[in-house]
């Protein structure tokens, strides 16, 4: 089972990636559901080259969950790959779980929300972009426990494992703070 999940959180980091280079390319189809900033800026320069990095660093993500389960990632040290698991998967949930908190705050009418924002939007990023985001960084975060678990020394790998979670929580900590 533990390749599986690998794979899931390959496949999900894939699939998560579509999206990005189909804006980057110019599509604007689903940016209404982002934000009405964001739909306003999908021609901008600016726009498209942050679409292309976080397309980019999906592609990325996917290969580090590639990296925990097949032989080519033994060539990457595994204190790293801790790292980057952990903390990607923390981020990724952490994110996820901010969405559906403040998002369900405010559609329950306990948070303030903008008049400007559609009520569409929050919805989106209630019910669609937090369960994605706590999905993947589920996933992710499973993933590593079982590379984790499967290591000759396990104590190794305590480490990174512990800087990623913490590097991960400060930047769902970081990103709430921006977005507030």
């Amino acid at each position: 089972t533990k390749a599986y999940v690998d794979y899931a959180a390959c496949a999900w980091a894939f699939l998560f990636a579509l999206p990005s280079f189909y804006w980057a390319a110019g599509g604007t189809a689903g940016t209404g559901l982002l934000s009405p900033e964001i739909s306003n800026m999908a021609h901008e320069p600016g726009f498209i080259a942050v679409v292309w990095i976080t397309g980019l660093l999906k592609v990325f993500a996917g290969l580090v969950a590639l990296a925990l389960v097949l032989p080519l990632g033994r060539r990457v040290p595994s204190r790293l790959l801790l790292l980057l698991a952990w903390g990607g998967g923390t981020l990724l949930l952490g994110h996820g779980l901010s969405f559906l908190g403040l998002g369900g705050l405010a559609l329950l009418g306990m948070i303030p929300v903008s008049s400007a924002l559609p009520r569409a939007v929050l919805e989106s990023y209630t019910y669609v972009w937090g369960p994605w985001f706590a999905l993947g960084g589920f996933l992710f975060m499973l993933a590593a426990w079982f590379y984790w678990r499967g290591l000759p020394n396990r104590r190794s790998g305590f480490g990174p494992s512990i800087l990623g979670v913490l590097g991960g929580l400060l930047a769902t900590a970081a990103l709430l703070v921006t977005s507030l």
